[in-house]
């Protein structure tokens, strides 16, 4: 895997990341989102949904043009 592909898969995975963590919050934790409005809760849970969905496309695409194992584990590097 090349750099360049490895960077694009591994910034996926973290907006995928966020995305699903933001949904739990907001489905098991919402107590704890403090004093939004419905509207708020509304627009952070669609935002939270179209960067999952995002990050999904963005997986499979790299997936299927530029054949990276989506299910590869980073390899760890030591700078210097």
């Amino acid at each position: 895997m090349s750099k360049v592909t490895e960077m694009l898969r591994l910034s996926a995975e973290s907006d995928k990341a966020k995305a699903l963590l933001s949904l739990e919050l907001l489905m098991d934790k919402s107590v704890g989102i403090g004093d939004h409005s419905t509207s708020d809760f509304y627009n952070n849970a669609e935002e939270a949904l179209r960067m999952l969905v995002d990050a999904d496309d963005r997986l499979t695409a790299l997936e299927k043009y530029f054949r990276v194992n989506i299910h590869d584990k980073p390899k760890q590097q030591l700078n210097g």
